[in-house]
């Protein structure tokens, strides 16, 4: 078999707001910090904690406004969720240090916190001849159907 996969999905914070500049061709590009967390018991019983820190890209292209809607509805402390794709990339500085950065180039950004309990959900493109982009739309919530959060519905297994 010669397929592989690259694909990646984190939910976590925002560490700050999002830089959002334009190309030298008119695209416009998001960067968002990311924080994600996982807490341990340490040998001693202590509680440890450890925070990865994962640079996100939202680009605006071929039909997508990720980068758009990142600098419009995200802010600092928002808890999202990405899904994308990992690259790397190396490049001169001015210094003609080499340097490397780790990425996650987002197809998909969920809002997880804001305003309404749903969250709003945008999208990439899929591949090219894909039937629609749901990029903008937003996906139903359980405001969208006050009746099946009736507390009626007693006969669940737990």
């Amino acid at each position: 078999m010669s397929r592989s996969l690259n694909r990646v999905q984190i939910i976590g914070n925002l560490g700050q707001d999002p830089e959002v500049r334009s190309t030298s061709n008119g695209g416009r590009v998001a960067n968002l910090s990311v924080a994600t967390s996982r807490q341990w018991k340490g040998a001693s019983g202590d509680k440890q904690e450890k925070t990865e820190w994962h640079r996100v890209v939202l680009w605006n292209n071929k039909g997508s406004n990720l980068a758009d809607i990142a600098e419009r509805y995200c802010k600092k402390g928002d808890k999202v969720y990405v899904e994308g794709s990992i690259e790397y990339r190396t490049w001169q500085d001015k210094e003609g240090q080499t340097r490397y950065s780790t990425e996650i180039n987002a197809r998909e950004l969920i809002l997880l916190s804001g305003k309404g309990e749903g969250g709003e959900s945008f999208s990439a493109p899929k591949a090219a001849g894909a039937a629609a982009a749901r990029s903008g739309a937003k996906d139903e919530s359980f405001s969208d159907f006050p009746e099946a959060l009736d507390a009626e519905d007693d006969d669940l297994p737990f």
